[in-house]
């Protein structure tokens, strides 16, 4: 009940004890007529509240930040009593929000909410309940929808930056020709073609087969690019209007360019996720992109592992690495430590600072730290 049906309800029990006080008959109508419109609304709105329905669904099950998406919703009630609109309350991205519709019966009524794709991540947009009231104003009760699995993906959007550089001689020719030189490794034999290199002639096993046959060697997989990126919750932005938002969506559009840029010319990638949903991507065809994008707009970066640490555990992978790309939000001395680490074992390193604040001297003595190891610093600040 609302506060004007209790506001009713007070003036029925006055009017009813000046009725039975006094026994004026003016008393009893207006007590009779108060009851009446009591009675009605609460059945009216009752009837319509059991008889109430919605459907809802997504225009686009995926989007990319920057694009908008819209809420379809559909609602009706089959009382054939007048009852006031309905109104429907809707949530996306821990936001709410409210639509009306028509309260005519026996009809559906369509909405369609804009819903602007801001952030990168996974979002709930769903109608919570409805509100149905009676024509007075009286009575006032809600009812839920059914239970809905739509989830709204927001998918970085990669921008342009500069090809990280391969190591020098490492680029996957060295390796072929060390792989061609290695006579105890073939992978399989072959018939003698004119032309072919008399030094790669199996002699033992030709001599068994009575023909000549060349050894055929195994080519060797260019060089992975290692991409690190922080899955840890962003540092900075606290004094920036949505400025982690902002962060989260800069690591990840960063991450993504670079993959995008890689797999263009074939070279494989690899991403390890260390955050709350562990997981790794790894491929070379930039028809895998969109699956990338779709694991970094679920990572909710939080709790993830520390990056300081990420970047010890990933030593491991150097021997097949060509170039190494670190994205993070934090620039420290463990971390400058394990990029210096990681750019002596070999393969090149570029380290993207995503920050508002690029010009901060404490990251001076780190940044010329890592310049002095040959590692390329490139800054991104949020949009």
């Amino acid at each position: 009940m609302t506060r004007r049906g209790l506001g009713v309800l007070a003036a029925l029990l006055t009017s009813g004890l000046c009725a039975l006080s006094i026994g004026g008959m003016l008393y009893y109508y207006i007590s009779l007529l108060l009851l009446v419109m009591l009675l009605y609304s609460f059945f009216s709105c009752l009837w319509a509240r059991g008889t109430a329905w919605c459907r809802q669904s997504l225009s686009a099950k995926m989007v990319h930040r920057g694009e908008n998406a819209q809420l379809f919703l559909q609602a009706g009630h089959r009382c054939p009593l007048p009852i006031a609109p309905i109104r429907g309350e809707y949530t996306y991205a821990s936001q709410g929000g409210e639509c009306i519709f028509p309260a005519a019966p026996f009809r559906a009524h369509d909405r369609r909410l804009p819903l602007n794709a801001r952030h990168v991540g996974q979002f709930d947009a769903h109608l919570s309940h409805l509100i149905i009231t009676d024509l007075f104003g009286l009575f006032e009760m809600k009812k839920r929808p059914g239970q809905t699995d739509e989830m709204l993906v927001v998918l970085p959007r990669p921008f342009a930056i500069e090809k990280p550089k391969i190591t020098t001689g490492d680029d996957g020719a060295a390796a072929l020709s060390r792989t061609q030189e290695d006579y105890n490794a073939p992978e399989d034999v072959r018939s003698y073609r004119p032309g072919d290199a008399m030094k790669r002639i199996h002699w033992k096993l030709s001599s068994r087969k009575r023909e000549l046959l060349v050894r055929r060697f195994e080519m060797p997989a260019p060089p992975d690019t290692l991409i690190l990126l922080d899955c840890t919750q962003p540092l900075g932005g606290d004094n920036v209007p949505e400025g982690k938002e902002n962060l989260r969506d800069a690591l990840c559009e960063t991450a993504v360019a670079v993959a995008k840029l890689q797999m263009e010319d074939g070279s494989p990638i690899r991403l390890p996720i260390y955050g709350e949903k562990a997981n790794e991507f790894s491929s070379d065809h930039a028809a895998s992109l969109s699956l990338l994008q779709e694991m970094l707009a679920c990572q909710p970066f939080g709790q993830g592992e520390d990056f300081a640490r990420v970047l010890q555990l990933e030593l491991r992978r150097m021997r097949r690495t060509g170039a190494t790309v670190i994205i993070t939000t934090r620039l420290d001395a463990h971390i400058v430590e394990g990029v210096s680490r990681i750019r002596r074992m070999g393969p090149s390193a570029r380290l993207y600072l995503v920050t508002y604040t690029p010009d901060d001297p404490q990251y001076q003595p780190f940044v010329s730290r890592l310049q002095h190891h040959l590692v390329e610093v490139c800054y991104v600040t949020p949009a």
